[in-house]
């Protein structure tokens, strides 16, 4: 009985012997394609992929075209064209990833041609990732403070009046981010918060494009906190300057017979 299990015990282990042994011929796990490709090979596949609009796929071949020679201009614009990819993918991980690219080429290579372009992206993965204006705006704050650093350091770039154009989008979203905050506090009768919101909207986004709707609750919330006189001049600018506004019609009785 005993020499039948040690047959059985020895048989078990020479099995498993030699399938670890066919495991060995077979090569085991099967080794990336791409990581046997040039940087210049790498690089020519994944400029096919992407006008492919095959972008995840395109970002593995452009991260080895960059890895294989990080310091060669293949290698820069396999880095490049890496982050330009995880942006085409339209995703917020896109955007997040995209960034990061982005900013690393940023940093290795500040002087580049490249350096306005990157600095544009870098704001664009930012603003592409703008919330709501009755969420956090985090986001909003810091694509702002990237386009103004474009216009900054680079006033003559070519990328200028999409830099503007883009830059008043993220503005427009934190203007009505003030506004909602300071409507908010008007509704729990927070006065001197609310008060304080619309004046720094007014102050701080002179191109809101719902300006007289922020004056007419500025008007509301003086009066509520019995400051009878600017509330009338700041009803009277609302006249003045928006002659056309519905918000007109909702001075109150006792302020248009003033």
């Amino acid at each position: 009985m005993k020499t039948w299990s040690l047959r059985k015990g020895i048989g078990v282990v020479s099995a498993l012997l030699l399938l670890t042994c066919q495991g060995c011929k077979s090569g085991g796990p099967k080794e990336d394609p791409i990581l046997r490709l040039s940087s210049a090979e790498a690089l020519q596949e994944g400029k096919k992929l992407m006008e492919a609009g095959k972008y995840q796929r395109a970002q593995e071949y452009f991260t080895h075209a960059f890895e294989v020679e990080p310091n060669s201009a293949g290698g820069r614009e396999g880095l490049l064209l890496a982050a330009d990819s995880l942006f085409l993918s339209n995703s917020v991980d896109g955007f997040v990833r995209g960034e990061a690219k982005y900013r690393d080429f940023q940093n290795r290579f500040p002087t580049s041609d490249n350096a306005a372009y990157v600095q544009y992206q870098i704001a664009n993965c930012l603003a592409e990732r703008m919330r709501k204006p009755d969420r956090d705006q985090s986001p909003s704050e810091k694509a702002l403070a990237a386009y103004d650093e474009l216009i900054r350091l680079f006033p003559d770039s070519e990328y200028l009046d999409k830099a503007r154009e883009q830059s008043n989008r993220v503005r427009s979203n934190l203007a009505e981010h003030e506004f909602l905050v300071g409507h908010y506090n008007y509704r729990r009768r927070l006065m001197t918060a609310a008060i304080s919101r619309f004046e720094s909207l007014l102050d701080t986004y002179p191109e809101y494009d719902s300006r007289d709707k922020a004056i007419f609750f500025l008007a509301r919330a003086y009066a509520a906190a019995d400051e009878a006189e600017k509330a009338d001049a700041a009803f009277e600018q609302l006249r003045e300057e928006f002659p056309e506004s519905r918000y007109l019609e909702k001075i109150p009785a006792q302020e248009e017979q003033k």
